[in-house]
């Protein structure tokens, strides 16, 4: 019974974790800002660093199933 909300809080985590990943990459790539108003570079840092750190929460919340 206790694993049905750690499977979705995971997959949650890790969708959201992919999506912004992914969706960082592709602003990087193209050379548009990641944020309005903030430095390319910190923006995408602090991007990435809040995709890996949900891509690990999730994975985390997985492997606890």
């Amino acid at each position: 019974m206790e694993s049905g909300p750690a499977i979705f809080t995971g997959m949650v985590f890790a969708l959201l974790g992919g999506g912004l990943l992914v969706w960082t990459a592709v602003r990087v790539r193209q050379r548009q800002p990641v944020a309005q108003g903030v430095s390319p570079v910190a923006s995408a840092t602090v991007a990435t660093l809040a995709a890996v750190v949900a891509l690990a929460v999730g994975a985390w919340c997985l492997a606890r199933v």
